[in-house]
């Protein structure tokens, strides 16, 4: 008995042992080896391909439509998900404009989108509209038209708080200027204005990044739709999970790893270049985003577009491909020390906080050890009418290095990747960051430690860089931050992009038009790229030192000047060992500006308290304030002399 039900034990054994019977997991749709037939209408030659879809990129894209071109859109990351606040200069809301004027005449209202309601989708009245409201509404309500609303918001309160100390005493002067009046009509003096003057200009609209994207990829996507619906060759093509074919991903380095990686960049006898694209699938390994081609997927030949641009952020892997390298920005602060790298840490964090429509920014003096005076700044964006939007940005002083060790947080000779060091270090990011958000909230601190945080804070560096030409093939130039960056707190690098190097791609159709050369037309167009961010370089260089921020204009930079006594030319000290120590405690990731790490809290739903006359260093102390006070004064006498650690500024 026992051997027959052993017997057949081992039987059922057997036939469950077969993969088939155990997993019911479908074959693949896509079997190993088997061709693949993909679509080709109105992607092979196009007139323009956009390797990385931000606001540089979609905004090229629809000036190259609205002049009717074929387009290609090639986009690694899917749908946006920049998660920052921007503060817009007008001609932005002019340029969106101009597109929907040449649409409209190029292509009819047959030719333009619709939104749910049945009305044609306008870019200008999507952003910002007279005639519908603000608020708490995402870019695809508004174009599903279930909200009467627009997704940017504008600007009612512009504060400027200067707390530096003046004769070494603590000296407050607010400053709070007349909002910037939203324009009411078209002005075409506002298309191709040169970066110095726009962004010398005062910012009028406030907007989530991620909307101002989302709001453009829609209406690309849906040009898109529409033609192949109507079984027209596409105006634009995109493909938003792709990249150029990079070929062998596998170990190996120097000239055997660059050949493999030359695949997707196919050269022609006469510098331009064929594009090849492969659809990559996304993994989080170890806690970083990795990319990886899909299996049985084919490669996708566009052919050689007339020209192609590659702006894919600071970063760019296909610029450096093609031979693209930027070099650090140095600027004299007039010092004594001559030039030095353009450089800043910020800690970066979102609280549900009612900021509403407001731009305040905070200059204020902190001392080290020795006695030096920096300068260091912190800005808070919000929402018009949108009670959960808080960004908030803090600036750190370059002795402040956050070594739990120092701090005395965890013994010498803790290991810095370890649990007990990390968290030390987090707990120090966080109270620095707090103590800086409630002397330019003038919420207390006992407040923000309750409000929900959905990121950060974060610590990240800024590093200005720029190339030697923006011209990479002969088809082909790189744009936006991926050819240089200035300094973020202006929002200058999404208003150079979207407003300045796309609006060449507009004015390089134009010359086409007029019988330009391709080769004369790009090269024209690689040139004023680079006088763009050459220009923003320019105008961003004083926020690395100097006082007064350059998104208030020129005009209210003379008030400021005017109510604090002070030149918005002086300079403050830096210094740069201590960062670079600050570096290489935890190396700064740029992935990470796409992980949320939500800290639960309440919605802060008031009003910010009013801003107090008095500096913070002269009010009547309570316990938590003194206790900031002697950690804030122990951390700097625990400060290492200059010189020490070394690590990367990315």
């Amino acid at each position: 008995m026992k051997n027959l039900r052993l017997a057949s034990l081992v039987k059922r054994a057997s036939r469950s042992s077969a993969p088939a019977v155990l997993d019911p997991t479908k074959q693949s749709r896509v079997p190993r080896g088997t061709k693949v037939e993909v679509d080709w209408t109105g992607i092979q030659n196009p007139d323009f391909v956009a390797l990385g879809l931000g606001a540089t990129s979609m905004m090229s894209l629809l000036w190259s439509v609205a002049h009717g071109r074929q387009c290609v859109g090639v986009e690694l990351r899917g749908d946006p998900s920049l998660g920052v606040h921007w503060n817009i200069r007008e001609d932005f809301w002019h340029h969106l404009g101009l597109i929907d004027q040449l649409m409209l005449e190029r292509y009819g209202e047959e030719g333009i989108p619709r939104k749910g309601d049945g009305q044609l989708f306008k870019l200008r009245e999507t952003f910002h509209s007279p005639v519908t409201e603000p608020g708490d509404v995402y870019a695809d309500e508004c174009i599903a038209g279930v909200e009467e609303a627009h997704v940017s918001g504008l600007i009612h309160y512009t504060e400027f708080i200067d707390d530096r100390y003046v004769d070494g005493k603590p000296q407050r002067v607010l400053t709070v200027l007349n909002p910037s009046k939203p324009p009411a009509e078209h002005d075409p003096a506002k298309i191709g204005r040169d970066m110095v003057t726009v962004l010398d200009g005062p910012s009028t609209f406030q907007a989530g990044a991620s909307e101002v994207l989302v709001m453009l990829r829609r209406y690309l996507e849906m040009i898109q739709d529409m033609d192949i619906a109507r079984g027209v060759t596409p105006r634009v093509r995109l493909f938003l999970s792709h990249r150029v074919a990079v070929g062998d991903e596998g170990d190996g380095d120097g000239f055997l790893k660059w050949m493999r990686q030359e695949d997707g960049f196919v050269s022609l006898p006469d510098g331009r270049k064929r594009l090849i694209i492969e659809e990559v699938q996304e993994l989080d390994y170890r806690g970083r985003y990795r990319r990886i081609r899909k299996p049985g997927s084919p490669l996708i030949d566009l052919g050689v577009p007339e020209l192609f641009m590659i702006a894919q952020g600071f970063d760019s892997s296909d610029a450096d491909r093609l031979g693209f390298r930027q070099e650090e920005v140095e600027v004299d602060h007039h010092d004594g020390r001559g030039p030095v790298v353009a450089q800043a840490d910020y800690l970066a964090g979102f609280l549900e906080l009612h900021v509403g429509a407001r731009l305040r920014r905070r200059i204020a003096s902190e001392f080290d050890r020795e006695g030096n005076e920096y300068w260091v700044r912190q800005i808070a964006v919000g929402h018009e009418d949108d009670p959960e939007v808080g960004w908030i940005l803090v600036q750190v002083p370059d002795f402040k290095t956050f070594d739990p060790i120092l701090a005395g947080l965890v013994p010498p000779g803790t290991p810095k990747r370890s649990k007990e060091y990390l968290n030390a270090y987090q707990q120090l990011l966080r109270e620095y960051y707090l103590e800086q958000v409630s002397l330019i909230t003038e919420l207390p601190v006992s407040d923000l430690e309750r409000v929900q945080s959905p990121y950060g804070p974060k610590l990240f560096s800024l590093v200005e860089k720029c190339g030697a030409d923006a011209l990479v093939a002969a088809n082909g130039v790189v744009a936006g931050d991926s050819f240089g960056n200035g300094h973020f707190m202006t929002s200058g690098g999404a208003v150079t992009g979207m407003v300045g190097h796309a609006s060449r791609v507009h004015q390089y159709w134009e010359r086409r038009d007029e019988g330009v050369s391709p080769q004369q037309a790009i090269r024209e167009l690689a040139d004023q790229i680079k006088v763009d961010t050459l220009g923003w370089l320019q105008v961003s260089s004083q926020e690395f030192s100097q006082a007064v921020p350059i998104n208030f204009g020129e005009e209210r930079i003379r008030e400021i000047e005017k109510q604090t006594g002070r030149s918005s030319g002086e300079r403050a000290t830096t210094i740069d060992a201590t960062r670079r120590h600050r570096h290489s405690l935890v190396p700064l990731d740029p992935s990470d500006w796409r992980r949320l790490a939500v800290r639960s809290g309440r919605l802060h739903t008031s009003d910010l308290p009013p801003i107090l006359e008095t500096h913070p260093a002269e009010r009547p102390m309570t316990c938590g304030a003194a206790d900031a006070e002697m950690a804030a004064e122990d951390s700097a006498q625990m400060r290492e002399p200059v010189g020490i650690g070394a690590g990367s500024a990315s």
